[in-house]
């Protein structure tokens, strides 16, 4: 984080008193979120003068049979619309940028399955979840006593089909080492 406050200052999207700034409140932050938040709002690298991309207020997904996916590094808007009927959803927080506390999951599901993973710090919670078949699985986060950076809360309706709460899976080569699993 320090280093990417240094090459924001170098290229001009930073002025000296705002690395300074900066560079003190990196040093005092304890969660991912509050770091998140200093270069949240600086232009990509060679964009200087043009504004960065902000949260959507509502990401819809919509459709009937398929697969949608949210992973990668993608901004986590302040709520999620799901209605879908016959596919899959898969919401990938591990390099999700996440620039609030709370996220607000309203699912209408007719068949298949929604797969929420998380990293350490993502914490969900599915107990406003109505359900007719079906089955909601709900991993505790390893680290119970981590500062929660984000706080998904999953309701709506489920009519036979799943919800699936679970961190990150150990790759084939990481397996075949016999490496522990990846944090949550």
């Amino acid at each position: 984080m320090v280093e990417q406050l240094r090459i924001a200052a170098g290229d001009g999207r930073l002025t000296a008193d705002e690395l300074d700034e900066r560079l003190g409140a990196a040093l005092t932050a304890r969660t991912y979120r509050e770091l998140a938040a200093l270069t949240a709002d600086l232009p990509a690298a060679g964009q200087a003068g043009l504004t960065r991309a902000r949260p959507k207020d509502v990401l819809r997904i919509t459709h009937h049979g398929g697969s949608a996916r949210q992973v990668g590094r993608w901004v986590v808007p302040k709520r999620i619309e799901i209605q879908v009927t016959g596919g899959n959803v898969l919401l990938d927080f591990t390099e999700a940028v996440i620039t609030a506390d709370t996220l607000e999951v309203e699912t209408r599901m007719r068949g298949g399955t929604l797969v929420v993973v998380t990293r350490p710090g993502v914490v969900v919670d599915t107990s406003e979840v109505s359900m007719v078949g079906g089955q909601i699985v709900n991993r505790p986060p390893d680290e119970p006593d981590r500062a929660v950076d984000l706080a998904v809360e999953v309701s709506g309706q489920l009519f036979g089909g799943n919800v699936r709460v679970r961190g990150r899976h150990r790759t084939f080569w990481q397996w075949l080492r016999r490496e522990s699993r990846p944090p949550r």
